[in-house]
This record gives C-alpha cells, structure tokens and sequence, in this order.
C-alpha cells in the first residue's frame, strides 16, 4: 500500500514537472523572440550611432568631438537585483545611467554631437535589454534542462522501480496466501483423519 501510494505521488510529481517544463519552454521562446527583436535594434542604432559620430567628426571636428565627450557626466553603478521567472532566479540589471539629466547639456553643444550622444544613449539602454534577456534565456534553459532530467528519472527509474516493487510484494502475497490454503488444507485433512482414527477406535473398544 505503501508502494503503491508513493508511486501515486511520483506521478504527479512527474505531471507538475511536465507542465513546468512546457511552461518554461513557452517563457524560453517568447523571451528568444523579443531578445532577437532587440538585437536587430542593437544593430540598427549601432549603425545610426556611428554615422552620428562620423557626421560630428565632419561638421565640428575630431578635437570639439573628444572635448564634449569628456564633458559628459558618469553613468551611476550599474545594480543586479534578482526577480523570479517561472521560478527561476533571474538577475535584473537597474541603474547605469547618469546622476544628472543631458538636457541642458544637449542644448549648449552642436546639433550634430548631440545627435550622436542620443543615439548611443539608446544603444547603451538596448545593450542592458538584450544583456538581461540573454542571461534570462540561458538561466531558464539550465532550468529546462534539469526540469528534464527530473522527469525521465522518475518516468523511466524511480516509478518502474516502486512498480517492480509493487509486483514483487502481490507476487510474494499470493505465494504466502497458496502456501496457507494449502497448509490448512493439510490440517484440517489430518485433523479429519485424526478424528475418523478417534472413532474408529471407540467403536473397537465397544
């Protein structure tokens, strides 16, 4: 009975990690499609960027262009905090950016420059985007993974094993229950000889 219940249990287990795992493949694809979508972003702003900068060199001069550059002010420590996808710890990356905002700053410097500072502005805040979904696509497929393995362990070793178990127990329950009916049958044979020996013997003595 034992057996039998732990095997009862085993299989749910194994219908919870199925459904988890499908879960997590479905979570896996969706974050694949959105992180290829940023890539193709990342690219295009990557180009848009250095085109910026090629058009600043061009229109205000390598120098001015080296000189604003160190004029802007540090990006803040960049934070990784941790947030649950499916059950899975993911790192969520929060800050890098400035202390101060460029507004003013974009208005005092040529027009080209500050196209050029905007648009890797964007490529800095895609970066962490395709960072953080990149490390959430390889994090969940370690889960995927190991998801797996938990399951085919208890499909294909630990429920076969309590079923070989179960089998053996009732194989081992009907022997004892034929050894018994046959001992009782032996007795309760003997006892009636036992008995049919008793009055034949009385009848002798009369």
């Amino acid at each position: 009975m034992r057996a039998k219940k732990r095997i009862k249990i085993a299989q749910k287990g194994l219908k919870l990690l199925k459904l988890k795992r499908r879960a997590l493949i479905f979570e896996f694809f969706n974050i694949s499609k959105s992180s290829a979508r940023l890539r193709g972003e990342l690219n295009s702003e990557l180009i848009k960027g250095y085109q910026s900068i090629r058009m600043a060199e061009m229109l205000d001069g390598e120098m001015r262009l080296e000189n604003e550059a160190m004029k802007i002010p540090q990006l803040k420590k960049l934070l990784i905090t941790p947030k649950n996808v499916m059950g899975v710890k993911i790192p969520r990356l929060e800050g890098g950016r400035r202390e101060q905002a460029l507004t003013e700053y974009l208005l005092e410097i040529p027009v080209s420059i500050s196209e050029a500072i905007k648009a890797f502005q964007e490529v800095h805040k895609i970066v962490l985007d395709v960072a953080e979904k990149e490390t959430t696509l390889r994090k969940l497929l370690y889960e995927i993974e190991k998801t797996k393995r938990k399951a085919n362990a208890i499909e294909n070793v630990f429920i076969p094993r309590l079923e070989a178990a179960v089998k053996f127990i009732l194989f081992r329950l009907d022997e004892i229950e034929r050894d018994t009916f046959t001992m009782l049958k032996t007795v309760k044979r003997k006892m009636g000889e036992r008995e049919q020996t008793k009055k034949e013997a009385e009848l002798v003595a009369r």
